[in-house]
C-alpha cells in the first residue's frame, strides 16, 4: 500500500485538491494521509479545520505555522518544522501539493530533502505578484507535475522538466463545480442568512509587492462598491501581508444593509453562490477560473492576476474607485459561457489512473533537466 500525504493551508488549495483525496479514501492500493495548516487554524479566517474534518477523512493531521511576525518567510520555516516531523512519522510514499502558497514551498523542500516523490498540483501558470516566485520555486523542488491544460505543460517544459514527468489532468475543483453534491441556492442563502434576490461575490487578496499601496487600493474598492448601490457577498481575504489592512476597510462594510461579509465560505456553498451570481469583483482566481465555467462575468482588479487567462467576460479594470465604480456598471457585463482550458471535470479519476501506473512510481527522485532544442 502506498501511503499518499496531502498538505493544505488554506480553503482554496483544499478546494483544488478535495475530489483528489475523495477518490483515494476508497482505494485498497493507497491511504491518504492530510496534513492541516495555515489559514485553516486561524478562528479570524473562520477556522476552516472544521470544513476538512467534516469530510470525513481517516487520516487527518494539524499543525499551526503562524508566527507572532506572521511574515511569509517566517511561516515557511515553521512549516518545514512542523511538516517535517509529520513526514517522519507518517512516512509517506508521495506529497502531494497545490499550487503558489508558502506551505506548497514548505511541502516540496520537505520532500525533496527527505528523498520522497514530491507530486505539484497547478505548476506552470502564469500570475502576478510574488505568488509567480513561489509556484515556479515549488515546481522546480518538485518531482512531479499534474497540471491544467497544455499551456502549462509547455511552461513547464521550458523550465527545463522531463515531459514524461508532467500530465496533465485539468483543475481538479472542475470535478465538484460539476458534481451532484452542490447545495441548492435557497439552503446556502438560509445556512448564511443572505436575504438578497440578486447579488454579486466581493474578494480582494492583498497584493504584496504592492503592500505600500494596499490601504489606497483597500479602500478605493469598498468606496466602489458602496458606491455601486449593488448587493454583495464579501467573503475574506487571504492572510498574506497586508490582508489586515484589506479587513480594516471592510469595517466599513459590516453594518451596511447591502453587504454581508464571511471569513469563510464552505467550498460547494461558494460555487452555489458563485453560480447564481450577478458577476464577480476583486481579484481572486476564481474570477479567472471558476466564474467563466459557470458564464459569470468578472471584474479583474488590479495586478495580481496578471498574465492570466483573458476571456470575454472578464473586465480588467485598475485600482482607481471610478474605474472599479465604471467596471461595475459596464454594459458588458453580459453572462455568456465561454470555453476555457482548465479540464473536463474528471481530473480525481485521471490522477488516479496515473497513480496507478508502476511508471509513476519508477520516477527519478534525483532531478533532471531537460535542454530544449
Amino acid at each position: 500500500m502506498k501511503k499518499i500525504a496531502f498538505l493544505t493551508g488554506t480553503r482554496a488549495d483544499f478546494g483544488k485538491i478535495k475530489s483528489l483525496i475523495q477518490i483515494l479514501e476508497n482505494q485498497e492500493d493507497f491511504e491518504a494521509h492530510i496534513f492541516v495548516t495555515g489559514m485553516h487554524m486561524l478562528e479570524e479566517y473562520g477556522y476552516t479545520l472544521i470544513e476538512v474534518e467534516r469530510c470525513g477523512f481517516k487520516n487527518i493531521s494539524t499543525f499551526n505555522n503562524h508566527t507572532h511576525e506572521a511574515t511569509m518567510d517566517l511561516t515557511l520555516a515553521k512549516t518545514i518544522s512542523g511538516f517535517s516531523a509529520f513526514v517522519k512519522t507518517t512516512q509517506p510514499d508521495l506529497i502531494v501539493i497545490h499550487g503558489d502558497r508558502v506551505e506548497a514551498l514548505a511541502g516540496a523542500i520537505v520532500g525533496s530533502l527527505n528523498n520522497i516523490l514530491v507530486a505539484h498540483i497547478e505548476g506552470g501558470e502564469l500570475s502576478g505578484t510574488i505568488d509567480e516566485l513561489i509556484r515556479h520555486a515549488t515546481s522546480k523542488m518538485s518531482h512531479i507535475h499534474f497540471v491544467a491544460n497544455k499551456n502549462a505543460k509547455n511552461l513547464l517544459k521550458q523550465m527545463g522538466e522531463l515531459p514524461e514527468s508532467i500530465f496533465t489532468i485539468g483543475s481538479p475543483d472542475i470535478d465538484i463545480m460539476f458534481s451532484n453534491t452542490l447545495p441548492d441556492l435557497e439552503t446556502v442563502k438560509t445556512y448564511y442568512n443572505i436575504q438578497f434576490s440578486n447579488y454579486a461575490v466581493a474578494m480582494f487578496h492583498p497584493v504584496t509587492t504592492e503592500y505600500n499601496n494596499m490601504a489606497v487600493y483597500a479602500q478605493n474598492f469598498v468606496s466602489a462598491l458602496i458606491a455601486s448601490n449593488k448587493n454583495y457577498v464579501v467573503i475574506f481575504p487571504n492572510n498574506d501581508l497586508g490582508s489586515k489592512i484589506i479587513l480594516k476597510a471592510y469595517k466599513q462594510l459590516m453594518q451596511h444593509e447591502k453587504f454581508r461579509v464571511f471569513p469563510s465560505v464552505r467550498f460547494e456553498y461558494f460555487l452555489t453562490l458563485l453560480k447564481n451570481a450577478e458577476f464577480i469583483i476583486g481579484n481572486s482566481s476564481a474570477g479567472i477560473r471558476e466564474a467563466p465555467y459557470y458564464g459569470i462575468p468578472t471584474i479583474n482588479i488590479g495586478t495580481r492576476q496578471d498574465n492570466r487567462s483573458s476571456l470575454n467576460s472578464i473586465i480588467n479594470t485598475s485600482y482607481n474607485a471610478k474605474d472599479i465604480e465604471n467596471a461595475i456598471a459596464c454594459k458588458k457585463i453580459i453572462k455568456t459561457k465561454e470555453e476555457v482550458a482548465f479540464g473536463i471535470g474528471n481530473s480525481a479519476q485521471a490522477f488516479l489512473e496515473t497513480l496507478k501506473l508502476q511508471t509513476f512510481w519508477n520516477t527519478n527522485h534525483q532531478k533532471q533537466f531537460i535542454t530544449l532544442s
